[in-house]
């Protein structure tokens, strides 16, 4: 059998999520509405962070790109399965195929780090809170994220060249409704197992690492609260870390989930939820956790509110 390179083959299909024209409308309207809550609660944090001076800290930094990760990522994913919801045509070309795995890769493997980097930030702040100005720098804070970005680079440029080397013989059917990794394996008809190798080394690192520095960090947070005496105190020290913990949560479970494991263990039914989760429904809960529960956003956005009214009332004395 004669194999043919992925340059060679004009297109990729998606079989994505349905297969009835009832289900698919009733799966575009509700993606729909959630990609909606996702760009208006990502946005409108990233929004509420830039015009309030008092959530202008590490912690509130990282959180703005935390909320334009699940921006990006999430549309990098989401339009194109909206249109495929829509029409019969399922295509999506190799080099788009590549693309989106590309940057979806780039930027789900950052979010881990980011959140690495906000449980870090959670620690100095409850375990080290006299050295906090001094420990989390504006220096830091920008080489943790720009550490993050560059790590994740390397890691789905080495994934992207080792996903274009495989062969496909005979399908170029997908069964999912985005191009991922373990998916894309399945269909190939070359030894996988190098690339396997090398792609769970990396998503493999990617996350004992970012685990390593959660795990310590709350560790090191729970017995810092345990030695607080008052009970007030102990659950304001919990409060600050709550729901970055509840967020972590969420987004590790459904990751390891659909990643750490062989491609021979791959279930449609079972991966696409997970895969939805984390594509779709995850973008649109970090903002609703981070804000609901979050007193300090919640008084920004009463003080955004005011000093908009204020602004309001001076054009009308002025005019």
């Amino acid at each position: 059998m004669g194999r043919r390179n992925i340059t060679h083959l004009p297109d990729f299909i998606l079989m994505g999520l349905a297969d009835s024209e009832e289900t698919q409308l009733v799966l575009f309207l509700l993606f729909l509405l959630i990609y909606l809550v996702t760009v208006l609660g990502n946005a409108g944090m990233v929004l509420i962070i830039r015009l309030d001076p008092h959530l202008h800290t590490p912690m509130y930094f990282f959180l703005t790109h935390l909320s334009f990760l699940d921006l990006s990522y999430s549309s990098v994913i989401t339009p194109r399965t909206l249109q495929h919801l829509l029409t019969s045509t399922k295509k999506i070309s190799f080099l788009g195929c590549f693309t989106q795995m590309y940057f979806f890769i780039l930027l789900g493997g950052t979010e881990c780090f980011l959140l690495s980097s906000m449980a870090y930030d959670r620690y100095v702040a409850i375990c080290k809170p006299l050295l906090y100005p001094v420990i989390m720098s504006t220096t830091l804070s920008y080489a943790l994220l720009a550490g993050s970005y560059t790590i994740c680079f390397m890691e789905s440029t080495v994934n992207a060249v080792c996903m274009s080397r495989l062969h496909f013989c005979n399908s170029n059917v997908i069964q999912h409704f985005f191009c991922d990794i373990s998916p894309i394996l399945v269909l190939s008809c070359s030894d996988t197992y190098v690339a396997e190798i090398i792609i769970f080394i990396f998503a493999g690192s990617n996350l004992i690492v970012s685990l390593i520095t959660i795990s310590g960090s709350y560790v090191s947070i729970l017995f810092t609260i345990l030695k607080i005496n008052s009970t007030a105190g102990k659950k304001r020290a919990f409060s600050t870390c709550a729901s970055h913990l509840l967020g972590v949560t969420i987004f590790y479970s459904t990751v390891i989930f659909a990643y750490l494991k062989p491609k021979e263990s791959y279930s449609l039914g079972k991966d696409q939820v997970a895969s939805v989760f984390y594509t779709i429904v995850i973008p649109m809960l970090n903002p609703l956790i981070y804000s609901l529960r979050n007193k300090e956003v919640k008084n920004a956005v009463i003080r955004v509110l005011k000093r908009r009214d204020g602004c309001r009332q001076l054009q009308k004395l002025w005019c």
